[in-house]
């Protein structure tokens, strides 16, 4: 079933006789469910206000057409989402729907925040049928329910989503990424030197074959400059180089996980505290790259591993986002567990949004 506008979208919800499959690009299957698929082709941009900074879009609109209609005015998304379908093996194209579902947000995160930071407005359809507006073009004056906050990372369990606006910022016209040549089991010690110091890191990761990876960006004087600074800051840690024209391409292979495309073994993503990331690593084994600083582990491991239990103890989340075990997300305690299913008894009541997905 494929639906063009908000109205056929409520509809569809409101008919719907069982289960469904919410789907966008169709670019991130993570979890279990079953049940009658829903494409949402609500495309298009319907706002986009260069001078104020704000864009509202329809949640079917592919992420290359929004960030093509950005760069040409020179600006982008804060969060700097990955398009993860070629290594999670689907054909499609992402979404901007999906990535606000996802919650997905890539290096930029350290700086700029995560992707339910820059939302600013949604309009989705819950489980009744029913359409919810909450936020809107402006960022101030915010009363109520921030409910575009918990859309974003609901994975569509909440209700499925017709329209997202988010704040924007401009482009930087210039990047430096200062490169340390060291294993990824020593690397959140210089990370976190990094992003400590006073000069406005904007991503900071290791990459294998590269090393760690430290991003400045914006005036070129000043780029050249934090980037001097930082090299000297981190030679301790390791050889130091600077890179410059084409470093972007470092954190397109970070933000799209392309090292780990087309390599078999179970895809696993950690969320954990930096000053545990040395000792997680150590027991995962297998091939990883980090993020955030160190507090993303990504985790390329064997089939069928079991990356909760090898990396045991930690504080943080582990989901598996390719492989085959049941247990996709990182079980909630239970005071957790009871408010998300009390959120999904209200917006959801008869419990057919992309049911099974979050266990």
């Amino acid at each position: 079933m494929r639906v063009e506008s908000e109205t056929q979208l409520a509809e569809a919800v409101r008919d719907a006789s069982g289960a469904l499959v919410i789907r966008g690009g169709g670019t991130r299957p993570v979890g279990r469910c079953v049940g009658e698929a829903l494409e949402v082709a609500i495309s298009g941009i319907s706002l986009y206000e260069p001078s104020a900074l704000t864009m509202v879009v329809g949640a079917g609109t592919p992420l290359a057409e929004v960030e093509a209609a950005l760069a040409a005015e020179g600006q982008r998304l804060p969060f700097e989402p990955g398009d993860w379908g070629k290594v999670l093996g689907t054909p499609g194209h992402s979404t901007i729907g999906g990535v606000v579902a996802a919650n997905v947000s890539g290096p930029r995160r350290v700086q700029a925040g995560a992707c339910r930071d820059s939302l600013i407005g949604v309009r989705f359809v819950d489980g009744r049928g029913d359409v919810i507006k909450n936020g809107g073009r402006v960022m101030k004056n915010v009363t109520g329910y921030d409910l575009a906050k918990l859309m974003a990372g609901s994975w569509g369990t909440l209700g499925v989503l017709s329209e997202v606006a988010f704040k924007l910022l401009p482009a930087a016209p210039t990047q430096a990424t200062v490169i340390v040549d060291m294993p990824a089991g020593a690397a959140q010690v210089a990370l976190a030197t990094a992003l400590g110091s006073p000069f406005d890191v904007s991503g900071a990761g290791w990459v294998p074959g590269v090393g760690a990876v430290v991003r400045v960006e914006g005036l070129a004087q000043s780029v050249q400059y934090r980037a001097d600074k930082l090299a000297t800051l981190l030679a301790p840690f390791g050889t130091v180089r600077i890179e410059q024209d084409g470093s972007g391409a470092i954190w397109a292979k970070l933000r799209d996980l392309t090292p780990f495309v087309g390599k078999p073994g179970d895809l696993w993503r950690l969320s954990v505290k930096p000053s545990e990331t040395a000792d997680i690593i150590a027991r995962l084994g297998g091939e990883v790259m980090l993020d955030w600083g160190g507090g993303l582990i990504w985790a390329l491991l064997a089939e069928g591993v079991d990356a909760r239990a090898l990396a045991a103890p930690y504080s943080g989340h582990a989901t598996l986002m390719r492989g085959s075990r049941a247990d996709i997300f990182q079980p909630e305690p239970a005071p957790v567990a009871k408010i998300s299913a009390g959120l999904r008894a209200q917006f959801d009541p008869r419990g057919i949004l992309n049911p099974g997905r979050m266990s």
